[in-house]
């Protein structure tokens, strides 16, 4: 999930402020920060491509030259053979000149409403306080979430924070950004990594009032059946598409090392049963054996990070058809910052050193694998996202990568069932899938860095038929 000492001040800041942010579809337009061109041309409903290449989501190879007819929201008609201009002065056309059109990608790990705010000697420096601090905090999540857009990230699987208000504004057109599927509050037992408060705010009775994480959507502590219970139904009465728990301890936590199992079978098991009443899942941030085992025992269906998963792990997950939601942790210039010596610093190295054993194992065991960035409080790395997914070479062939953020990531977002919020088709470029769609300047294929630039290579972009960008135009 990240860093504590980096939830501990923003909460802080944010303590007087935040409750606000979460009303802000009702209080506040988020969109007030939304250049009125990044919104699309509500007078175009049909947008053909001639003459593409296609990477479909899937194959290794692209497409012959071919048409493709979007209406709507929805990809109608593929070709070889021209498709006829609709004489319609609603419709837009597209001359691809062989460039590469794929699916947009996503994100499968993400914390919208967290990424976009820069640290604390900003916020310090700021000066900023009560509404005005609120409107920083805002700004930085609406232009966090259209630069993820802009950069060719058509959808994102929240998890944690409270995104459900901006994903409102997002989907009711009024802000540039991507689809959202929302976790809400990550749910955390008493200690685990979920819990941040500090050890003054201890011990909790019956009338403590919730700590800042829980007042504002980040983290729910719940301890026991009945609290479990209750934290999960509380998300979904948000909004969840999924729920997310805490099932072991974190690099940078400072009250529940690395190595230690969050959560008792019967407690998971109350989330799973929630969950699959709403017929959705449970996914867990957890990095050890005893952690992931547990959690898949009692039914979670995916694991976040797990860079510390061994062979029997590994075979477990297979066997039971468990996702692996992973990030490219590494010890290179995309590790947070911590002095050498500390303990945090060695549990990264730890962590850093089993990501090349957990995708090795990955692949070994043909396991469900997505990807996805885990990006908190840093917009500078936020704008490298498409370097993020590229340095995954280091383990797949560039077809590999980005049928992972494309295609498979789709199938991990639609375990959501019927809570998910988008129903249709993504991942791919196939007739009558959702129209999100990225027409690349270069074919990504042979050169997989080409996504690093989205500014200059990502020529158009759609999200839902509406074209967002089109630099050919």
């Amino acid at each position: 999930m990240g860093s504590r000492f980096r939830y501990s001040f923003i909460l802080g800041i944010l303590g007087c402020v935040l409750l606000t942010l979460i009303g802000l579809a009702t209080q506040v337009s988020w969109a007030q920060s939304q250049p009125s061109e990044s919104l699309p041309n509500q007078n175009i409903n049909r947008v053909l491509f001639q003459n593409v290449r296609i990477f479909d989501g899937i194959s290794p190879q692209l497409s012959a030259p071919s048409n493709v007819l979007v209406v709507d929201n929805k990809i109608e008609r593929i070709s070889t053979s021209p498709i006829p201009i609709p004489a319609d002065l609603r419709t837009l056309l597209i001359e691809g000149a062989e460039r590469v059109l794929m699916p947009g990608l996503i994100d499968a790990h993400v914390h919208l409403v967290l990424e976009g705010v820069a640290g604390q000697a900003s916020l310090l420096e700021a000066g900023a306080e009560g509404d005005a601090l609120m409107q920083q905090v805002f700004r930085a999540a609406a232009e966090s979430s259209t630069r993820i857009l802009m950069n060719g990230f058509t959808g994102v699987r929240d998890l944690a924070g409270p995104a459900f208000d901006l994903k409102k504004v997002i989907d009711r057109g009024e802000l540039a950004g991507p689809r959202i599927w929302p976790s809400g509050a990550m749910i955390s037992q008493t200690s685990g990594h979920g819990d941040f408060r500090t050890l003054d705010e201890l011990p909790r009775t019956a009338t403590s009032e919730l700590s800042l994480a829980e007042k504002y959507g980040v983290g729910a502590i719940a301890d026991g059946v009945p609290e479990v219970l209750r934290a999960t139904r509380e998300q979904l009465m948000r909004g969840a598409s999924q729920i997310k728990l805490a099932a072991g301890g974190g690099v940078a936590s400072a009250y529940d090392p690395i190595d230690v199992a969050q959560y008792t079978d019967a407690e998971f098991r109350a989330a799973v049963d929630a969950a699959s009443d709403w017929n959705t899942y449970v996914t867990v941030h957890a990095y050890t054996p005893k952690a992931v085992q547990t959690a898949i025992q009692a039914g979670v269906k995916c694991i976040e990070h797990g860079q510390l998963i061994d062979e029997p792990t590994a075979k477990l997950m297979a066997e039971k058809g468990v996702w692996l939601s992973m990030q490219p942790f590494l010890d290179d210039e995309d590790a947070n910052p911590y002095p050498e010596g500390t303990e945090s610093r060695r549990k990264q190295l730890q962590v850093a050193e089993g990501t090349d054993i957990a995708y090795g194992l990955a692949k070994q065991y043909n396991i469900k694998t997505a990807w996805g960035t885990d990006i908190l409080y840093d917009p500078a790395k936020a704008a490298r996202r498409g370097a993020l997914l590229s340095k995954m070479v280091r383990w797949y062939t560039p077809a590999e990568v980005l049928k992972m953020a494309t295609h498979d990531n789709a199938e991990l977002l639609a375990l959501s069932g019927p809570r998910n919020p988008y129903p249709g088709k993504l991942g791919v470029v196939e007739e009558g899938a959702l129209a999100d769609l990225l027409l690349v300047n270069g074919n990504p294929l042979e050169n997989i860095q080409l996504i690093d630039n989205p500014t200059q290579n990502f020529v158009v972009i759609l999200k839902d038929g509406k074209i967002y960008k089109n630099l050919l135009s």
